[in-house]
């Protein structure tokens, strides 16, 4: 293992410039989930009731303030997304580099663990600087943490580098590097995953059922774990849609299609179905929980204004803006990391496309490909996560407060599937130097 990290160290300092930009996202993403866990942490070190001059007042009380932290946490699974898509970019798209580790020895695990810590180094980096900001942040406000919070600071700042190397890791579990500068992924197959989605379904519903039955505490109410076991089987269900889909629509179009296009485009989900679920994976579980916020504001606003005048009306709307506020963080991270996962995918396939462009595909055909590989299979599993969350925040209008059931959040999973569309076209740019003829010489 030490020789490994030194190998990491090694190449990370020995990075070519093309490949700082993917250090940089890497760095940015453990900013973030350095940024949030710090938050967290600051926030539950305040103990018992005291008087925040904050968010009026929601910081005051020990129930609030725990909503706030699981508010902070749920914020890291975009931003560890984030990170294993880094990893993936950062890793494939070296293929001399691995080849060369190949042949001085290292075995297919051994190249997977470097270039892990190697992106654990950006970790580091981004976490130390994350860790700066916060403390100059206090500074400036004039307040001085607890002891306690001082050792959970140190905790998270070690903490998220080794996160981003186990993330890593599991990024990297299917790719295998030969000697001879070819990397491939080896990805379990449909029956397996099938076995795997119907186990995980049945004990999401056994957890649920038993907690229904015996309540872990007062506070947890069995509406709440009902919807809770709802978000998540809807979200591993939409996963599921988007890699099932792909693969239906990549034989369909395959035989049907008749534009350049869309015949590419077939053809590569036809080749890996599953590439759109591992990237969509963390979006479609944003989008269930989004959708289901946008009914459950309007709802709860509705009520609230009824029921309270508008100086105690603050302190709910702050809540609530809070939340909308982490909801629509973790979106444009889920976006991001949506834009790193098809760049990756060109990286991956750039001396495919430089031949392809070579034998003369024009490049507004291999941009329209492309993009048809993110929308196609994201179209049917944003469907589904909206009708997810539209069974969350209606049947919560119905058995809660029996209010009127808007319809503003049946735009979400559209306006998602805008943004996730402009966040595949950022990168096009990327596309036009896989198609360069120098990357023919390596084929």
């Amino acid at each position: 293992m030490k020789a490994d990290i030194r190998i990491a160290w090694t190449l990370a300092r020995g990075s070519e410039r093309r490949e700082w930009w993917r250090a940089s996202l890497t760095l940015i993403g453990a900013l973030l989930a350095t940024g949030f866990a710090l938050a967290a942490v600051t926030v539950a070190a305040v103990s018992g009731q005291v008087s925040i001059p904050y968010a009026h007042g929601l910081l005051d009380r020990p129930g609030e303030r725990a909503g706030v932290v699981f508010t902070l946490l749920l914020l890291l699974v975009p931003v560890l997304g984030f990170l294993g898509q880094c990893a993936r970019i950062g890793a494939v798209h070296r293929y001399r580099r691995m080849a060369g580790l190949r042949l001085a020895g290292a075995s297919p695990g051994q190249v997977r663990r470097i270039a892990a810590v190697e992106s654990a180094f950006a970790c580091l980096a981004g976490s130390s600087a994350g860790f700066a900001v916060f403390l100059v942040l206090f500074a400036a406000t004039g307040h001085s943490p607890r002891p306690v919070a001082w050792a959970g600071f140190t905790a998270v700042v070690l903490a998220v580098p080794v996160a981003a190397a186990l993330v890593s890791a599991l990024a990297l579990r299917h790719v295998v590097a030969s000697p001879l500068e070819h990397a491939r992924r080896t990805v379990p197959g449909p029956e397996r995953r099938a076995a795997l989605g119907f186990l995980l379904a049945v004990a999401l519903i056994a957890m649920s059922a038993l907690l229904l039955l015996f309540p872990v505490g007062p506070r947890v109410t069995p509406p709440v774990l009902l919807v809770l076991a709802l978000v998540l089987l809807t979200g591993a269900g939409a996963i599921w849609v988007a890699g099932a889909s792909a693969a239906l629509i990549g034989r369909t179009l395959s035989r049907r299609a008749k534009r350049p296009a869309v015949l590419i485009a077939a053809s590569r989900l036809a080749h890996d179905p599953w590439a759109a679920a591992r990237t969509h994976a963390a979006l479609l579980l944003v989008t269930v929980v989004a959708v289901g916020f946008v009914g459950v504001r309007a709802i709860l606003l509705d009520t609230l204004t009824d029921f309270h005048r508008p100086v105690d009306l603050a302190f709910y709307t702050t809540g609530i803006d809070l939340a909308g506020a982490a909801v629509l963080i973790a979106l444009a991270i889920s976006a991001c990391a949506l834009a790193v996962g098809a760049a990756e995918s060109l990286a991956t396939r750039r001396r495919g496309l430089a031949a392809q462009a070579a034998a003369g595909v024009p490049h507004r055909v291999l941009a329209e490909a492309a993009l048809l590989e993110t929308a196609l299979p994201l179209a049917p599993a944003l469907l589904l996560a909206g009708l997810g969350g539209t069974v969350v925040y209606v049947g919560y209008a119905m058995v809660v407060v029996t209010a009127p059931v808007p319809l503003l959040p049946l735009l979400v999973p559209v306006t998602v599937y805008a943004a996730c569309l402009l966040a595949a076209a950022t990168s096009l740019p990327l596309l036009r130097r896989a198609v360069h003829p120098a990357e023919l010489r390596f084929t």
